[in-house]
């Protein structure tokens, strides 16, 4: 009879465990899904006078002559981004206070005053035929894509780091 009684015991607290394996599985999946949708990138369309004045007088400094076909705010997880697209095609990456980030200008040049002078030097006199056609700045330097699609990288005191096709 006592064996019975454990048995009986054994069998329900097996039932339970496997109740409580499935809603552990059920309730991190659960917690998954809220953590994908609270870090999900979000993106909108927003106005040219909605980014950060910096970003504002870098366009009307550097960028004016052409127009301004899309301007995208771009949240990802905590940080956020600027994305302006213009009508021949290039576009300019900010980051949340203004700074830029990315300035492309597909089969045209980067404006001057955008690229640091050491670079502008190194790159007249080491591809003298070659216009940048990209600059990418962030914490550990630049990188500069040529028109004979070379790509240079420099570190944050502009020295040249690497070369890559």
């Amino acid at each position: 009879m006592k064996f019975r009684h454990y048995a009986i015991l054994f069998i329900k607290l097996k039932i339970l465990i496997n109740i409580m394996k499935r809603l552990s599985v059920l309730l991190f999946c659960l917690f998954a899904m809220l953590v994908n949708i609270a870090c999900a990138d979000n993106n909108k369309v927003i106005q040219v006078s909605q980014l950060p004045k910096d970003a504002q007088s870098f366009i009307t400094t550097n960028l004016s002559s052409a127009k301004v076909a899309l301007v995208t705010s771009e949240t990802e997880g905590l940080s956020k981004s600027y994305k302006v697209i213009f009508d021949n095609g290039n576009s300019v990456t900010f980051n949340s206070k203004g700074q830029w980030t990315d300035v492309d200008c597909e089969g045209s040049e980067v404006p001057a005053a955008v690229v640091p002078a050491q670079i502008m030097k190194y790159v007249k006199a080491t591809y003298p035929s070659c216009r940048i056609e990209e600059i990418e700045k962030d914490r550990r330097g630049y990188e500069v894509k040529l028109s004979n699609k070379l790509e240079l990288s420099f570190d944050k005191k502009l020295n040249i780091v690497d070369i890559d096709k």
